[in-house]
């Protein structure tokens, strides 16, 4: 079910709303006059975010928040529906990451982008539901990541706490239905590499500087996604060419794609630079209000080099699937 009034009248909770994809989505929506509820950590960036919006024409709503605390959470949607009046959509965003071999990873941290990826989203969507049957319906939109269909090296805890995501959604969407609850709907955004500040603020354990493997997309890209999911809900919705070849790749042939796949992320998500062991912003609030990450000249010059990597994968999932089908039918009895 879609938007139970226009877009220009609703009102729509952003977690992570402190750069990257949730600022994108905070000016997408307040150039179309919605009323944004920003949460997020860093009290200055989601102030410099707010001001943007309100000269994009929208208002904004600023509500300090760690999504990996409940409470604090419900305490969010209960500001948004007293000084806003109801919620009309949510939007779970907020993500961090940790870069490493998986034993490398400390405890602490592969614990954090669990608490953050995957119980923020379930602490953001019980908060939510109860304000959006209140308000005769809506729409909630789980930011996950085409690692939630695929996986990438070096990436567990990313991978793990996506594939949970998904998997979530795809449940409480049951359970709405069979409840006689579809007035709701649950929907999943799956991007591919994405321009922001993410790789520079994960925790890193590689010994080098990162990098998102290309080909890399703006972050408008999925926030122009999101915002036709609040038009027109569907489950899953793809931000990126590359995110759904790759789906489609991991489909056809999962074994192949698997080690094509990690075979190019092991080349494509590091830098020659060196960089020392740390924990990024895991624990700590440094957000400085940016949308992007600064991997143009990246996007241009390497957009090739994923494309090329995409298409042999592809062929070879095409003839994996030609010589299975002329198995079959070359079979005594086919």
């Amino acid at each position: 079910m879609p938007l139970t009034r226009d877009l220009s009248d609703s009102i729509v909770v952003i977690t992570g709303a402190s750069s990257g994809i949730g600022a994108a989505t905070g000016y997408a929506l307040a150039r179309r006059g919605v009323a944004v509820v920003l949460a997020a950590r860093t009290v200055p960036a989601l102030e410099q975010v707010a001001e943007r919006c309100r000269e994009l024409g929208g208002r904004a709503l600023v509500v300090p928040t760690d999504v990996t605390d409940a409470a604090a959470v419900d305490r969010l949607a209960a500001r948004a529906v007293a000084e806003l009046g109801r919620i009309d959509a949510w939007v779970n965003n907020a993500a961090v990451g940790a870069v490493g071999l998986f034993e490398e990873i400390p405890v602490d941290e592969f614990r954090r982008v669990v608490e953050v990826n995957l119980l923020g989203v379930a602490h953001g969507t019980r908060a939510a539901l109860p304000r959006l049957l209140a308000a005769g319906g809506g729409v909630l939109v789980n930011n996950a990541s085409v690692l939630a269909e695929v996986a990438m090296p070096y990436q567990s805890a990313y991978n793990a706490t996506k594939h949970g995501v998904r998997g979530f959604a795809d449940t409480v969407r049951q359970e709405l239905r069979v409840s006689g609850r579809s007035q709701v709907s649950i929907c999943t955004v799956l991007p591919a590499s994405v321009d922001t500040p993410f790789f520079r603020h994960a925790a890193n354990h590689s010994g080098h500087e990162l990098a998102p493997p290309p080909p890399v997309y703006p972050p408008e890209l999925v926030a122009e996604t999101i915002v036709r999911l609040l038009r027109r809900p569907r489950r899953e919705a793809y931000a990126g060419g590359a995110a759904r070849l790759l789906a489609l790749q991991w489909r056809l042939a999962p074994a192949l794609t698997e080690r094509a796949l990690g075979w190019y992320a092991h080349r494509a998500q590091f830098l020659a630079a060196p960089r020392r062991d740390g924990s990024g912003s895991l624990f700590r609030a440094d957000a400085q209000a940016r949308r992007e990450g600064g991997w143009h000249g990246r996007r241009r010059r390497l957009v090739r080099v994923g494309a090329a990597v995409g298409l042999a994968a592809g062929a070879v999932a095409g003839t994996v699937t030609r010589v299975n089908a002329r198995s079959r039918h070359a079979r005594p009895g086919a």
